[in-house]
């Protein structure tokens, strides 16, 4: 039976994790429960960094009937509150160091000060060996909290310090029904967005507003179907490539955008204006931090559609050893069944392989579409190049 939505206040947002607010909630209201670093952990979209907020308002409200301080914590303006997270490919040492510095100081105005670091595992060793002492011995009204996909994104060192939380993977239903009652599409379109996003809250919700985000995976999919050669890998690659790009400087332009005239405003230079030379080094500096924000949302692009690769040659697999009542990319089983009637089950098994081999090229810094290319050989082929 599907778990319900805590509806109170600060944990309404927190969807299908009933489990993990009572511990939260015990830990918030009891100082015999606290521990002063966790580790809340969950796959991608199972809503860990909206528990991690709810968790830091319970923190540092003054009790259940303190809605004011929450709902300062949970719109970001609270001075005992600081959040990690970054755009970029790493977090990197400097960004570390400002935190520890920050855990240190006590609470201005609430219970607790509060440390949240988002996506904990982009911290590189060094970067994370920053934050061993701060975690280790935290001042006692400092509370720490680190988001990641799994325990093992993190050092061993790390996780010894950390109490860990594993917020449970939601139902296609659940995810379903919450983007349905958040935008008021039509409950089909909800569970096909949900299905397809693999229970990805986020994912979800866009592909259910977004026509055009489904109609791009929708041409992926058939595209890499239909891959009969290496020309045709070559170019499904490159289309792939080109169109994860357009949509990163899409998702990012505006923002990037809003950033430069923000920061003209401030130093006093009209929309317009040449850039006195004392100032282009803040503007380069700008630039510079939105090139790195402009690579990981490509990564992520990418990253996007290698997930929707991987489910459907989970797809295939699950056809082939018959098990079709359980599909992903469903509205594909025609072209699905023919591939898995195809291949021999060992093809398939290489092709997912072989795109696990990718992820971790593309984490090496590997060209994307020299990747990508590899990849789609090995699937018109069933041999790894």
């Amino acid at each position: 039976m599907p778990q319900t939505v805590a509806a109170d206040f600060p944990w309404g947002d927190v969807w299908g994790q009933d489990a993990a607010v009572e511990t939260l909630r015990s830990a918030a209201s009891d100082p015999a429960s606290l521990a002063h670093a966790w580790l809340i952990t969950g796959p991608p979209g199972s809503g860990r960094s909206t528990l991690a907020y709810a968790f830091a308002a319970a923190l540092v409200a003054d009790g259940a009937h303190d809605e004011a301080t929450m709902r300062q914590v949970l719109a970001g303006t609270h001075p005992d509150v600081t959040a990690l997270r970054t755009d970029k490919v790493i977090i990197t040492i400097a960004e570390a160091r400002s935190l520890v510095e920050r855990s240190y100081f006590a609470p201005s105005a609430g219970r607790y000060r509060v440390l949240v670091v988002e996506d904990a595992d982009r911290m590189v060793e060094r970067t994370s060996n920053v934050l061993l002492k701060a975690l280790e011995e935290p001042p006692e009204q400092t509370v720490w909290i680190l988001c990641a996909p799994s325990e093992a994104d993190l050092l061993p060192t790390i996780r010894s310090r950390v109490r860990s939380l594993r917020l449970r993977e939601p139902d296609v239903d659940d995810v379903a029904r919450l983007i349905s009652l958040r935008t008021g599409v039509d409950p089909a379109v909800a569970e096909q967005a949900a299905r397809h996003a693999q229970r990805h809250i986020g994912m979800a919700q866009r592909l259910a507003t977004d026509d055009a985000a489904r109609r791009r995976r929708d041409g992926t999919l058939r595209a890499v179907i239909g891959v009969r050669g290496v020309s045709d890998a070559v170019d499904v690659a490159g289309r792939i490539i080109q169109a994860a790009t357009d949509d990163a400087k899409t998702l990012t332009a505006e923002r990037d955008a809003a950033e430069r005239a923000s920061l003209l405003r401030t130093v006093g230079i009209a929309e317009g204006q040449a850039v006195p030379p004392a100032l282009r080094a803040q503007i380069s500096a700008l630039e510079d931090e939105q090139k790195k924000r402009a690579t990981r949302s490509l990564r992520d692009g990418i990253d996007r559609v290698l997930t929707d690769l991987q489910s459907l040659f989970r797809d295939v697999v699950m056809l082939q050893f018959g098990r079709g009542d359980d599909l992903i990319n469903r509205e594909l089983r025609d072209e699905l069944t023919a591939l898995a009637q195809a291949w021999p089950e060992q093809r398939t098994l290489i092709v997912l392989d072989h795109l696990a081999d990718t992820r971790q090229a593309l984490e090496r810094n590997v060209a994307p579409l020299l990747a990508l290319e590899s990849f789609l050989v090995t699937v018109t082929s069933g041999r790894t190049p």
